[in-house]
């Protein structure tokens, strides 16, 4: 008798194997209503709170509605990745959904990749919402011509920056319990310095240079330029909307990003 051929264990191709737990991970997240209720639609209460109470003239014809819509766009992005995936990367920890993972032949890269296809995704359909309701509601002017393609550079290297620096932040709660809790003030305070809910040229120049360090200011900057006229640019510390330095920024953050994922990322809760 001839001996019976070995089962093949091999994992599918490498591509069918990121598409498969890029799905896992949105379903996952559309399965959580909080998250989804938060992540999508309160963006849309701080556009619509705000942009009734704050309703005065900036200059050069911008109401405060068409000047906020590259902040709540900015504070839509920073809650889909960096805050929602540092608070769900240290849930998945504590929980030991990141334990198991780690014990199957999944490659670890799969697990990343699911997660920043999530992020994408759920940064796309918040900034659809957040067009549409204002347009309809406070007659926003969108980009026009080359602005849509800044618009889509900018919101993408501002992602995958806030991405990363999400998962290196989700190392500093302790566990799942503490996640929201060490997450939410951070990404918050990144947002006030960050120009996100005030004018920029409003935060004191020396929260000005904090801001600037981190990828969430230049994010906001980036979203500016396509949503204000090039008068307001003035009003921006370099007097210029520096969209060359935006991208030199969030390509940095990008990969030091990665570097500092590399250095930092824990399968599980420290122990004490």
């Amino acid at each position: 008798m001839t001996a019976a051929a070995p089962e093949r264990t091999g994992l599918p191709p490498l591509g069918r194997v990121y598409l498969t737990r890029a799905g896992v991970e949105l379903k996952e997240f559309f399965r959580q209503r909080e998250s989804v209720v938060f992540t999508l639609v309160f963006p849309v209460i701080l556009l619509l709170g705000l942009g009734a109470v704050l309703d005065y003239d900036l200059g050069a014809g911008v109401d405060f509605p068409q000047y906020f819509m590259a902040g709540v766009i900015t504070a839509g992005i920073v809650g889909s990745s960096l805050q929602n995936m540092a608070i769900h990367i240290a849930g998945e920890r504590s929980d030991g959904t990141l334990k198991s993972l780690r014990g199957t032949p999944m490659p670890a890269s799969a697990y990343f990749v699911g997660k920043v296809v999530q992020v994408l995704a759920v940064a796309v359909a918040t900034i659809v919402l957040l067009l549409l309701v204002g347009v309809l509601v406070y007659g926003i002017d969108l980009p026009s011509g080359a602005d849509w393609l800044t618009f889509a550079w900018v919101s993408v290297l501002g992602a995958a920056a806030c991405t990363l620096l999400g998962i290196v932040v989700s190392t500093l709660a302790r566990n799942g319990r503490s996640a929201s809790a060490t997450v939410t003030p951070i990404a918050l305070v990144l947002e006030f310095i960050s120009g996100v809910f005030m004018p920029f040229d409003q935060v004191p120049a020396w929260l000005q240079d904090v801001a600037a360090v981190f990828p969430v200011k230049w994010l906001a900057q980036g979203l500016r330029s396509v949503f204000l006229p090039d008068a307001l640019a003035a009003r921006e510390p370099a007097g210029s909307w520096e969209l060359g330095t935006v991208a030199l920024v969030l390509g940095l953050w990008c990969v030091a990003g990665l570097v500092l994922c590399a250095l930092t990322f824990r399968w599980q809760d420290r122990e004490g």
